[in-house]
C-alpha cells in the first residue's frame, strides 16, 4: 500500500491497535483488566500516524485499592512492564504514562501540551469505561477553564511559531512545530473542542492533508521519524509525491501552511472575542456596530461590508476601501467579508484603473507592518488576484540564496512594509511603495537577470493601474537598478568618479529619484534580513549617495537650474493670474466642477485663517483633499482643491460658500465638528511618526518656504491652516498633493508685511505645524 494517503495512515493506526490489543491479552487477564486500560494519544489516536511516527501510551487505571487485589497481581507498575517490555525488546519507539482518572486531570490542568494531547485519548483494550470517563472528564475541564487559558494558548502558539519559524518560507520548514505546520491543525481543535467558536474546514483540512502526504513520503525517504524538511531530502520527497520540480512541492508545502497559519489566527482570535464578550455581556445582546465610513462596519474586532454595500456594483474600488478601512483601523478583515470581496471581483478585468483606485492601493501599501497578514488574508481570499494577475507567478516562490529567509512574494510585501517607513524622506511616496511591492516581480520567470525580466513585466502592471507615463518611467527605473546602488556601494570604490556617474546615470540624473532609490535599498536589504543589511553596508550606501547627490548639485549649478522645483504651478493659471490682478474679489464665490474627483476653485477676499477655513468646511462635508493650488496677491485670494468623496459625491457649491461666508462673518458653527473631540480622523494606525516639517531655504526670495511630509488624515490642511493663522504668518501660495496616504505640502509664508519670516518667527511657524501634525486617533481619513 502506498504509505501516503488518509486511508493509509489509517490503515497504520489499526494494525498498531491490532498489536498492542493482542499485547494486552498476553499480558493482562480478564479479570485483572478490570478498571484498567490501555489508551492512545498522539496521531495513532487520530488515525494519521506516519510510517515512522512514534507510539504514545497511557495505561488508565480507577484507582481502587480494590480492584488491585482482585486482579491477582502486585501492582500497577507490573502489569506496565508486562506491556512495555516487549514494545522495547521489538526496538518500537514509544512514550508511555501510567494515570489515574485524578491524575489526568490533574495534569491537564497544569500542563497545556498534555491538555491538548488527552483530548485525543483513544481506547485499545481493557475497561473501556476507564477510557471515556477520563476523556469525557477532561474535556469538561478543558471547556470550563478554556477562557481563562486562552492567553496560554496563544503565548504557546506565539513561543512556537518563534521558535521554529514559518513554514510558509523557510527553506527547511519543520512540517510539524513551524507556523502552519501539523501541530497548528491540533490547536485548531483543542479551540473548538473548548466549545467557543468553530474552525474553517473545507480547503484548511486540505491543506492539513497534505501536509500529512508531504510527513509520510519525508519519513519513507529517510527510514525515521524526522519532522524537518532539510533542503538534502527535498528533491526524493518531491519526485514520491509526483513532482518533477522540487520548487512546485515547496511551493505546495507553502500554500498549506498559509492556510493553516492564517486559519489558526482567525480561530484564535475569534475564540478571544467570543470568550471577552461572554465575560462583558450582562444579558442577552449583539455585539455593537461602530461605523467606519463607506459602508463598513467594525463588529466583534473584525471589519465587515454593511448590509447595504454592493460589492459587485464597485468591486475593484470596494475591496480597496475596504483594505485600507482595515488598515487605518487596526482590525482585521472578517473571513467572511473578504470571501464576499473575492466573489464581487470575479469574472472582472481591470484594465483601467483610476484616480480612486490608485489612490486607495497606494493607502493600503502605506499601512506598515500590518500590511503582511492584510495582504496574506486578501491574498488567500483571492482578492489580490483581482488586482495583481502576476502576483500568482511569485506566490510562494521558494528563493534558495542563502541571504534570504523568505519567499518571493513574502519578500516584496516585507519590503513594502519597510519602505512605509522611509515615506518620509521620499517626495513620492506611492511610486517607492509600488516601486517596492513590483522590484522582484521578475523573478516570476527562469532568468538570472530578474531586474530586467520585472522592467517587462511590472510595465503590464502599470500599464493596467493607469500610472501617468512619467511616474511609470520612474517605477520601471527603480525596478530596473534595485540592485545597482547596492552593489556599487560594496564592490567599486565610492569615491571614484566613474562610481558616482554610474549611479548618477542609473537614477536619470534626477536627485528625486536617487532618493527614491536610496530608500528601496534600504527596504530591500532590510527585508532580507542581516546577512543582507547591516551598519557596515548602511555606511558604504549612505557615502555613495551623499557623492552622488554632490554630483547632482553641482551639475544643476553649471547648468543654472534648480533642484528644488517651485511648489506652486496652478492647472488653470491664467484663472488664478486674473483673479489676482482683477483687485478685491467682490465676494466669495465658490465653483465645483467634475467628478468623481472634483475640481472646487474659490475666489475670496484674502485674509488671515481663510485657507484653514476652506480645508475645514471640505474635511467637515466628509470630502478629502487630493491636492490643491493656492494663490494670493494683495487683497486677493484664489484656491483650487480636487477633493473626493469616495462614493462619487459632489460637494455642494452653494452650502460651501453660504458657510465660507458664516465663517468669515465669525460664525465658527459650520466647523464644530472639528473642534470637538472626536471631529478629526485618526492617521494611519502605523503611520504615527513625526511629521518632517523642513525649511527650504534658498528656494524663494520673496518668501520662507516650508515643506511638510505628514500621514494625510481628515482635518490635517485644517489644523496646519488655523496653526499658522494663529502665529499671524501669511499663506501667500500652497502646493497641496497626497501620494499613498502621505502628503507633500509646501507653503510660501510671509510676514504682515509680506516679506519673508525672520528666523524667530520661522522656529514658531514649524513648530506649529509639528503640533498640528500630531496624530488625533479619531478616525479614518476621509
Amino acid at each position: 500500500m502506498d504509505p501516503r494517503g488518509a486511508e493509509a495512515r489509517a490503515a497504520r493506526s489499526e494494525a498498531v491497535r491490532a498489536q498492542l490489543t493482542e499485547l494486552w491479552a498476553s499480558a493482562v487477564s480478564e479479570e485483572a483488566g478490570h478498571g484498567l486500560a490501555l489508551a492512545l494519544v498522539g496521531s495513532h489516536a487520530r488515525g494519521e500516524a506516519g510510517p515512522h511516527s512514534d507510539l504514545d501510551l497511557v495505561l488508565l487505571h480507577d484507582g481502587s485499592a480494590n480492584s488491585a487485589r482482585a486482579r491477582g497481581v502486585r501492582d500497577i507498575r507490573a502489569i506496565a512492564d508486562a506491556l512495555w517490555y516487549p514494545l522495547w525488546d521489538n526496538g518500537i519507539r514509544f512514550d508511555h504514562s501510567v494515570r489515574t482518572l485524578a491524575e489526568c486531570r490533574s495534569i491537564a490542568s497544569t500542563d497545556l501540551s498534555a491538555a491538548v494531547g488527552l483530548l485525543d485519548l483513544s481506547f485499545v483494550a481493557g475497561d473501556e469505561d476507564v477510557v471515556t470517563t477520563a476523556r469525557a472528564a477532561v474535556a469538561q475541564d478543558w471547556r470550563k477553564a478554556a477562557r481563562g487559558r486562552l492567553g496560554e494558548v496563544a503565548e504557546s502558539v506565539a513561543a512556537r511559531h518563534t521558535r521554529f519559524g514559518d513554514a510558509a518560507h523557510l527553506l527547511a520548514p519543520d512540517l510539524k512545530e513551524s507556523r502552519g505546520g501539523l501541530r497548528d491543525m491540533i490547536v485548531l481543535r483543542s479551540l473548538t473542542a473548548a466549545w467557543l467558536t468553530d474552525r474553517p474546514h473545507g480547503e484548511v483540512d486540505a491543506a492539513y492533508e497534505r501536509l500529512l502526504d508531504v510527513r509520510d513520503a519525508l519519513h519513507q525517504v529517510t527510514g525515521r521519524h524526522r519532522e524537518r524538511l532539510d533542503r538534502e531530502w527535498l528533491g526524493p520527497v518531491a519526485a514520491l509525491l509526483g513532482y518533477s520540480d522540487p520548487d512546485d512541492a515547496l511551493r505546495e508545502i507553502y500554500a498549506s501552511a498559509r492556510t493553516l497559519a492564517f486559519a489558526l489566527d482567525g480561530t484564535l482570535r475569534r475564540a478571544t472575542q467570543s470568550s471577552q464578550a461572554r465575560r462583558l455581556r450582562i444579558g442577552p445582546r449583539r455585539p455593537a456596530m461602530r461605523h467606519l465610513g463607506h459602508g463598513l462596519y467594525e463588529h466583534d474586532g473584525e471589519v465587515v461590508l454593511g448590509a447595504g454595500v454592493d460589492p459587485s456594483a464597485t468591486p475593484l474600488v470596494v475591496s480597496l476601501r475596504a483594505a485600507t478601512t482595515a488598515a487605518d483601523a487596526g482590525l482585521p478583515l472578517a473571513p467572511a467579508t473578504m470571501t464576499h470581496l473575492a466573489k464581487g471581483l470575479q469574472s472582472n478585468t481591470f484594465n483601467a484603473w483610476d484616480d480612486t483606485a490608485r489612490d486607495l492601493l497606494g493607502r493600503v501599501l502605506a499601512s506598515g507592518p500590518q500590511l503582511v497578514p492584510l495582504w496574506e488574508g486578501l491574498d488567500l481570499a483571492g482578492v489580490i488576484d483581482a488586482w495583481l494577475t502576476e502576483w500568482a507567478m511569485v506566490r510562494c516562490r521558494p528563493q534558495h540564496s542563502p541571504v534570504h529567509r523568505h519567499t518571493v512574494d513574502r519578500h516584496s510585501i516585507e519590503t513594502v512594509a519597510r519602505a512605509s517607513e522611509l515615506v518620509r524622506h521620499v517626495a513620492r511616496p506611492d511610486l517607492l511603495l509600488i516601486a517596492a511591492l513590483l522590484h522582484d516581480i521578475g523573478k516570476a520567470e527562469a532568468t538570472v537577470d530578474h531586474p530586467e525580466a520585472g522592467v517587462a513585466i511590472a510595465a503590464r502592471v502599470l500599464a493596467r493601474w493607469g500610472l501617468p507615463s512619467a511616474d511609470t518611467g520612474v517605477v520601471l527605473r527603480l525596478v530596473r537598478h534595485h540592485l545597482t546602488l547596492a552593489e556599487l556601494a560594496t564592490r567599486r570604490d565610492p569615491e571614484d568618479p566613474a562610481t558616482i556617474d554610474a549611479l548618477v546615470e542609473a537614477v536619470g540624473h534626477d536627485p528625486e529619484v536617487l532618493a527614491l532609490l536610496h530608500s528601496l535599498t534600504i527596504a530591500d536589504a532590510s527585508a532580507v534580513g542581516g546577512a543582507a543589511w547591516n551598519a557596515w553596508r548602511a555606511s558604504l550606501i549612505a557615502r555613495l549617495v551623499a557623492l552622488a547627490g554632490d554630483s547632482l548639485s553641482r551639475r544643476a549649478q553649471r547648468q543654472g537650474s534648480e533642484l528644488v522645483k517651485p511648489a506652486f504651478v496652478p492647472t488653470h493659471w491664467e484663472e488664478s493670474r486674473r483673479a489676482a490682478e482683477d483687485g478685491p474679489a467682490p465676494g466669495i464665490q465658490v465653483r465645483v466642477e467634475g467628478g468623481p474627483v472634483c475640481r472646487v476653485v474659490v475666489t475670496a477676499p484674502d485674509r488671515v485663517g481663510l485657507f484653514a477655513d476652506v480645508a475645514g468646511l471640505l474635511a467637515v462635508a466628509g470630502f478629502a483633499v487630493r491636492s490643491a493650488r493656492l494663490r494670493t496677491n494683495g487683497a486677493s485670494a484664489w484656491q483650487e482643491w480636487q477633493v473626493d468623496g469616495g462614493s462619487g459625491e459632489r460637494p455642494d457649491g452653494p452650502a460651501l460658500s453660504r458657510n465660507l461666508i458664516r465663517v468669515t462673518g465669525g460664525d465658527q458653527s459650520p466647523l464644530v465638528r472639528l473642534a470637538r473631540p472626536g471631529g478629526h480622523h485618526e492617521a494611519h494606525l502605523a503611520q504615527t511618526r513625526a511629521a518632517s516639517v523642513t525649511v527650504v531655504n534658498g528656494a524663494s526670495a520673496s518668501a520662507t518656504v516650508i515643506e511638510v511630509r505628514a500621514a494625510d488624515r481628515r482635518g490635517l490642511l485644517y489644523d496646519i491652516g488655523r496653526a499658522l493663522a494663529a502665529t499671524g504668518v501669511s499663506i501667500r501660495s500652497a502646493h497641496i498633493e497626497t501620494y499613498a496616504g502621505q502628503t507633500l505640502d509646501t507653503f510660501y509664508l510671509t510676514s504682515g508685511d509680506g516679506s519673508p519670516l525672520a528666523d524667530s518667527a520661522t522656529q514658531v511657524a514649524v513648530t506649529a505645524i509639528e503640533t498640528a501634525c500630531a496624530p488625533t486617533g479619531n478616525g479614518p481619513p476621509g
